[in-house]
């Protein structure tokens, strides 16, 4: 399928297709483009999630993993997408008895949901797949109840600055790159496209302004690579809650007990740091060769003032933040088993 299709408008079943072909590995990738950062990032997702939300929908929820975090006792969590095969991992990893989400596929353009039936929304990472983004805005607003809560958890095109060409370079060549790896590369290279079209969030802020979500926070993280808005809907007259107190217990009542998914066992959690700081350590090393040769032939090379600065700030931004990230994976090993 050619990535024109799945630029167009209500490209559902464009959007399903790619999504089905890449499921297996999914995940993984996005560890590695993230630097494995991403659960950070979901984490402070959950956060903006009220915890007195009762009924709460994970839109365009791919493999289900931002349901984890959004599980609680008495809380009804809803994972939509239009991909078949994520939603089967979904529901492998995620479902469950009792308060485990449910998984429903469905088109984010037309929710099989009642005006105002949910009390917050989470996005992470699909925002930039729905097309045209105001009228599916619009739609996330009929669902949300009056003073709702929406987070979205987007990565954002590289904004004006000094790290726009880091961060445009990570974007349009090293995404692109890490998609070799997936059964599907064109998948990648429509990821690389689909953030430049996103914007760097005064465009998206915007749409949400026309659709009657007020920003009422934002976040940035990896110096704006990826972005997080909380925003709330205004009040209307006439509408009611999803459910009442009375019928649905509070998300954190004490007492209540529900059985988390069983966390990993800390030596599998240390064997990914492992491998997570070995490719750091491997990555600030191939930088530190590149730097040798740098300084040894960028004299004798046709480039112009702003490359020659171009190629230095690359060179020693990729390599101080590469080295940094190695040490800090290796403490974070250390503490781990002083702490056992």
């Amino acid at each position: 399928m050619s990535s024109s299709e799945r630029f167009q408008p209500h490209a559902a079943t464009a959007m399903a297709s790619m999504f089905d072909d890449v499921s297996g590995r999914y995940d993984l990738l996005n560890r590695v483009m993230t630097l494995g950062q991403d659960r950070a990032w979901r984490e402070a997702m959950w956060g903006a999630v009220p915890a007195d939300a009762h009924i709460v929908l994970d839109l365009c929820t791919g493999s289900g993993v931002s349901l984890a975090g959004l599980r609680r006792p008495g809380r009804v969590v809803l994972g939509v997408d239009v991909s078949f095969a994520m939603l089967e991992v979904a529901r492998d990893t995620q479902g469950g008895p009792g308060w485990a989400p449910r998984v429903a596929c469905a088109d984010a353009f037309h929710l099989p949901l009642r005006d105002g039936s949910v009390d917050a929304v989470t996005v992470a990472f699909g925002a930039r797949n729905l097309r045209p983004r105001p009228a599916a805005l619009v739609e996330i607003a009929r669902v949300l109840r009056p003073g709702g809560t929406l987070s979205v958890l987007e990565a954002s095109a590289p904004a004006p600055g000094p790290l726009h060409g880091p961060h445009a370079f990570w974007v349009r060549h090293v995404i692109p790159l890490a998609g070799r790896f997936s059964p599907d590369p064109s998948a990648y290279r429509y990821l690389s496209e689909s953030i430049f079209e996103f914007g760097a969030g005064p465009e998206f802020e915007r749409d949400l302004a026309g659709a009657g979500l007020e920003v009422a926070a934002r976040r940035s993280f990896l110096f704006g690579a990826t972005r997080l808005w909380v925003a709330r809907r205004g009040p209307a007259v006439g509408q009611y809650r999803a459910a009442a107190p009375a019928i649905v217990r509070n998300a954190r009542s004490a007492g209540a007990a529900l059985p988390a998914p069983a966390s990993p066992p800390a030596t599998e959690a240390d064997l990914w740091r492992m491998a997570q700081a070995a490719l750091a350590g491997a990555l600030t090393l191939a930088l530190g060769w590149a730097l040798r040769m740098w300084i040894n032939v960028n004299a004798h090379l046709p480039l112009t003032t702003l490359q020659r600065i171009m190629g230095w700030a690359l060179l020693l931004a990729g390599l101080g933040l590469f080295a940094t990230r190695c040490l800090w994976l290796l403490l974070r090993i250390s503490a781990g088993a002083r702490g056992r």
